[in-house]
């Protein structure tokens, strides 16, 4: 038997995340985001696939979170949260996720999703199951 994919889910704390910030899709808040995570990992389960989840702050210890949470595992890909990187005041935030995923873990292949609930279809664009 086979070992099943490790999927990260990378994002920021969803009771962290500036909802009024126009780039946040409308009708978002830390309830939806939760059941959209929830929703994302039964799904991932479903197909027999592992997740882990890494929560972020808004920056001050992201890069310390996320290189523990490398440092711990391996992945077979890393889902980046649309909420870390589609606003612009997360610029900063979103550059020291990507670059402490591409220090911790250089060779896995890493997606983004749209909203929580699609991040399978994100990871399985890179692990050749689309």
């Amino acid at each position: 038997m086979t070992a099943a994919h490790t999927v990260l889910l990378i994002g920021e704390d969803p009771g962290l995340v500036d909802y009024s910030d126009p780039a946040i899709p409308e009708g978002m808040n830390p309830d939806v985001v939760w059941d959209g995570i929830t929703e994302a990992q039964r799904r991932f389960e479903t197909i027999g696939y592992r997740t882990d989840l890494c929560l972020t702050d808004l920056g001050e210890t992201a890069e310390t979170v996320i290189a523990g949470k490398l440092a711990g595992a391996r992945y077979d890909c890393i889902v980046i949260g649309a909420g870390l990187r589609l606003p612009p005041a997360n610029l900063r935030l979103f550059e020291k996720v990507i670059n402490a995923v591409r220090s911790g873990a250089p060779e896995t292949p890493i997606a983004f999703n749209t909203r929580p609930e699609d991040s399978p279809e994100a990871a399985l664009r890179w692990l050749g199951h689309a």
